[in-house]
């Protein structure tokens, strides 16, 4: 029986005392792909949020990787953050810095110290999505496809439980897009729960999964022709 990744119950999210959404009730089993879906101010970024610590969790009751998080502290979200891989829109790598500096930040960040291990990790990762060779590029010699690519490949680097993918696609054509996400199924199908909020609905066709939409302050579970 799979392991279950999350866990929400009769969970209220608010936004600066506003209510986002309401009685959400979800369970997602280690393995999983699945896409949160709506239009933009929806609450795909909050609900994605309170995932990973960013918003408190006030009403309901919810677990995430093996965290409470009602009972989440300020010290705790740093021990989370290790067991989840966020990758964002806007890719945020440090431009300044080659893609094997950029991984290595976030290696020493969450504790690594053995230098030969963390080049092993980072040709690993970097592999994986396809990316083997351009370790010593900086990002603005990249193309957006390869930037998302590289920023997939640092959500892998400490062997996440969930991957958490906010809008991936949102600055990619549809070509590119649909390379980044074959890269994302991918790593699913190795086994990695991933969790996508899109409003990319070709990508969704293009790779169909379990979907959820936002829509009215719920969310809920669509059938896929009816995206």
């Amino acid at each position: 029986m799979s392991n279950t990744v999350l866990s929400l119950k009769n969970v209220t999210i608010y936004q600066e005392n506003r209510v986002i959404l309401s009685q959400v009730n979800l369970e997602v089993k280690e393995g999983e792909f699945l896409y949160i879906i709506g239009k933009t101010g929806t609450g795909k970024s909050s609900f994605m949020k309170t995932l990973y610590g960013d918003l408190p969790l006030t009403e309901g009751s919810g677990t995430v990787v093996g965290y409470d998080l009602v009972d989440l502290k300020e010290n705790d979200i740093p021990f989370l953050r290790r067991k989840i891989g966020i990758v964002f829109q806007d890719f945020q790598l440090l431009p300044d810095r080659s893609v094997n500096q950029n991984m290595l930040f976030v290696l020493k960040a969450t504790g690594w110290t053995d230098s030969a291990s963390m080049q092993n990790k980072i040709d690993e990762v970097l592999e994986k999505v396809g990316l083997k060779g351009i370790s010593n590029k900086l990002p603005h010699q990249l193309s957006g496809g390869e930037q998302q690519r590289v920023a997939i490949a640092r959500a892998l680097l400490n062997d996440p439980e969930l991957i958490l993918a906010d809008e991936p696609t949102g600055n990619l054509d549809p070509q590119t897009s649909a390379e980044v996400l074959s890269v994302l199924k991918k790593i699913n199908e190795n086994g990695k729960t991933v969790i996508m909020a899109t409003h990319d609905y070709a990508v969704i066709m293009k790779f169909p999964s379990k979907t959820l939409k936002c829509e009215d302050n719920t969310i809920f579970e669509v059938v896929q022709k009816t995206v």
